[in-house]
């Protein structure tokens, strides 16, 4: 099989060169955030190190950490390495849990965001033959204008469809033919459930590519979107704060995601101890920004949790990859002192042919005793108000599930149609604890 590759001198560096090339970077980053950000100044010197200290990616290590709450303690604009003048694009997070994070762009920002997004897109097979359909919100949140860039950067037809209003997107993608798709995939399972309702069957379409990331999801959900909308799926990383959309992507080979590392230096670390790990272990992964102006983030904790993966792929790409991730260290729950990720449930539940793949974990605690609860949609197809056969299936689920987890869990089958969907992140996890602490 030959690989589509948008970059190769830079998607194929030899490892050798490539280092040289972070060392290089890096170097230059670190004297130019020592020198221009007093935030930063500030948190080099109260851990004793100075920019003449890091010589190589080897010393790496010596940095200090950047954390989400270092965004928002110098909110709006104070961990920015240019003037105001230079920035000509400004993005925030939701700032759902706190003040937003504010990230800025110069105009080189942008090319480099527009190269990593057209390599992301291009791994999937995308050309400037392929017309782009972009189903990410646009607006503060970098998804829909990363999506955007990428697609006019390989030289697509974009249609900037933005989220909501189903029945016109679905209009879209029948009279505009895009051949490629980017969406949250849960948002591309709502489309795939809205043409179902209405007849519309994967042949209407001219779909060939899916490009889905911002929330994780399973292999079991990916099979399930490749088989509604007849389409190859690559799944997507990135994050606003290095850069949004881009900063590593699935490849033909689909065996992790390449990390653009002539960029983007990924570590992965305990995220108890901020030890670095050996490969193969997994942690939180945190980047360094060695080619951004406008906030070039060191040594970034992410709270994502995944693993490196070094081997050669079979695609020809040299850069590391991240194997899938089983989602974000602040998103994992314990319950009765075991770690629960939502991904290893959702894992159970698309194996399962008699429900929809779509759900919510519920977490209560009742007598100081913390309880999780899954709602699980049935199909159509198997809806029944025959009680036998409801605690049958959900006995079923719930064992499946027990059987992964460790832990006792309670399973509950709603009918079709009755829990919320979501145009962009789907809210899957539901923690009473947290309101009532």
């Amino acid at each position: 099989m030959s690989y589509n590759i948008y970059n190769p001198e830079a998607e194929c560096m030899p490892r050798e060169k490539l280092a040289a090339l972070q060392s290089e970077r890096l170097v230059s980053t670190v004297k130019r955030v020592y020198e221009k950000v007093p935030a930063y100044k500030k948190k080099f010197d109260d851990a004793g190190v100075k920019p003449e200290d890091i010589k190589s990616v080897k010393d790496l290590s010596k940095l200090p950490f950047t954390y989400k709450q270092d965004l928002r303690d110098n909110y709006p604009y104070g961990l920015f390495a240019v003037p105001m003048d230079e920035i000509v694009r400004i993005h925030a997070s939701s700032g759902t849990t706190g003040k937003q994070t504010v990230v800025g762009y110069t105009r080189n920002d942008l090319k480099i965001w527009g190269e990593v997004m057209a390599r992301t897109i291009g791994a999937g097979g995308v050309t400037s033959k392929d017309i782009g359909h972009i189903s990410y919100g646009y607006g503060l949140f970098t998804g829909g204008l990363g999506g955007h860039i990428g697609s006019e950067t390989i030289g697509a037809a974009t249609i900037p469809a933005s989220t909501g209003n189903t029945a016109r997107q679905v209009t879209i993608l029948q009279d505009f033919k895009p051949t490629f798709l980017l969406c949250t995939p849960s948002y591309a399972l709502t489309i795939a459930e809205y043409m179902a309702q209405h007849g519309i069957t994967k042949d209407n379409l001219c779909l060939k590519y899916g490009f889905f990331g911002a929330e994780p999801w399973t292999r079991g959900m990916q099979t399930e979107i490749e088989n509604r909308l007849g389409i190859e799926c690559f799944d997507i990383y990135g994050l606003s704060e290095i850069i949004g959309p881009g900063v590593a992507y699935e490849c033909q080979a689909h065996n992790g995601l390449h990390v653009s590392e002539d960029h983007f230096i990924l570590e992965i670390i305990d995220p108890k101890t901020g030890e670095v790990l050996p490969e193969g272990e997994k942690g939180e992964l945190v980047f360094t920004c060695i080619t951004k102006e406008a906030l070039p983030l060191i040594r970034y904790r992410t709270h994502d949790v995944g693993y490196v993966i070094k081997e050669p792929c079979a695609c020809g790409r040299t850069c590391v990859r991240i194997g899938k991730l089983l989602g974000r260290s602040d998103d994992m729950l314990i319950i009765r002192g075991v770690n629960v990720f939502p991904s290893q449930i959702e894992g159970v539940l698309t194996t399962i042919d008699e429900i929809a793949p779509h759900y919510q974990i519920i977490v209560d605690r009742i007598d100081n005793r913390d309880m999780l609860t899954v709602l699980v949609e049935m199909t159509e197809e198997n809806f029944t108000d025959e009680v036998r056969k409801i605690e049958s299936m959900a006995a079923k689920i719930k064992k499946e599930i027990e059987n992964v987890l460790g832990i006792s869990v309670n399973v509950r089958l709603v009918a079709p149609q009755t829990i919320t969907r979501f145009e962009g992140k789907a809210v899957r996890v539901v923690d009473n604890r947290k309101l009532r602490d």
